[in-house]
């Protein structure tokens, strides 16, 4: 029933359109016809248009529907960012449109159809290029040349915190020290991957997932710490590094990370970094040529004759000619320090071989 009332409906508009039509030729042509013709070409003009209508109706809806599906499932993946910037873009893109169609709108028959194309266009253009500058920052004009920025009123701003700092949960205790500052962002993508991997059918995975997720429950309601889930979705296909990325260069924020790959992209992409590793190996202790350690050596190392022991922070120490004291506890001074991408590494003597020397 709602389907023929439907076509109706598309029937009599198409009817009147071919009324209005038929007028307006008569009205541009200024024919000298007949009454009686007039009547005839208003009618069957009518007629065709209805009928071109009637039967169009239903893939007209159709086509409108599934215009609006698509509308829609476009503005959900969008973020409340980007669609307040398309919204401002739609508007100045109707205001330039408006302005230049003021002369054209005084113009018979096509002005009003010109205007209306006009409008749909600009306002199209003004979405484009609003979204296509949506990762830009509005202030970096005003950084460090005395204007403000995002965080100029002393905020430490927030904090982007990626799948593996969450995982590696370093972070809590970070935040219980009171080094770090500010709001942790979790984007929904990050949280919907740590559910994923607690749902792993691998062991391991999964209880990597649910420490996570564990971690995130110490922060919130333990700590007390602020933390903010932005519910927003990534395309099929995107990569969650690449789109983390984004997101904390459009936010104007920094990444919380272990992972030494993204480290490196971030890098090139101008976005800010924290990484704990990094962190953990400024504040290890330093040490220094000469001073003396005891260590426990527990296996041999790569080249001929060396051992390998570590500290309690983890630091690897490679002992030269400590291979035949695995297993034991012996005295060294340390020779050399090398700092490498992965840490700290430290090269000793053991003791005795130093006062054989000496």
């Amino acid at each position: 029933m709602l389907n023929r009332v439907i076509k109706i409906s598309f029937a009599a508009v198409g009817a009147i359109t071919g009324y209005t039509l038929t007028r307006t030729l008569f009205y541009v042509n200024e024919t000298n016809a007949s009454q009686e013709i007039k009547i005839a070409l208003y009618l069957f003009i009518s007629l065709v248009s209805a009928v071109i209508f009637y039967t169009t109706g239903n893939k007209v809806i159709e086509s409108v529907m599934e215009l609006f599906d698509k509308v829609e499932s476009a503005i959900q993946k969008m973020t409340l960012y980007e669609l307040a910037i398309s919204s401002v873009g739609l508007i100045i893109g109707l205001i330039v449109a408006n302005l230049i169609t003021i002369p054209i709108n005084k113009v018979d028959v096509i002005g009003v159809p010109i205007s209306i194309a006009v409008n749909i266009l600009f306002g199209c253009i003004g979405i484009g290029l609003a979204i296509g500058k949506r990762n830009e920052d509005l202030f970096e004009v005003f950084k460090n040349k005395g204007g403000f920025s995002k965080n100029s009123k002393g905020s430490p701003g927030p904090k982007v915190l990626d799948t593996s700092v969450i995982i590696d949960g370093r972070i809590v205790d970070i935040c219980r020290s009171g080094f770090i500052e500010g709001e942790l962002i979790i984007p929904g993508f990050v949280l919907e991957e740590l559910r994923r991997i607690a749902d792993s059918s691998d062991v391991l995975k999964r209880n990597k997932g649910r420490r996570g997720l564990d971690v995130l429950n110490i922060l919130q309601k333990e700590l007390k710490h602020p933390i903010r889930i932005e519910n927003i979705t990534i395309d099929e296909g995107e990569e969650v590094d690449s789109a983390l990325l984004k997101f904390a260069k459009r936010l104007g924020g920094k990444v919380l990370t272990i992972d030494y790959n993204l480290n490196k992209v971030a890098s090139l992409q101008d976005v800010t970094v924290l990484n704990i590793n990094e962190l953990a190996n400024a504040v290890k202790p330093i040490a220094l040529p000469g001073e003396e350690m005891t260590v426990q050596v527990i296996k041999d190392g790569r080249e001929n004759g060396q051992g390998v022991a570590y500290l309690d922070d983890g630091t690897m120490i490679v002992v030269d000619g400590g291979k035949k004291h695995i297993g034991e506890s012996i005295s060294v001074m340390v020779t050399s320090v090398l700092q490498t991408a992965a840490g700290r590494m430290i090269f000793a003597k053991p003791k005795c071989s130093v006062n054989k020397i000496l």
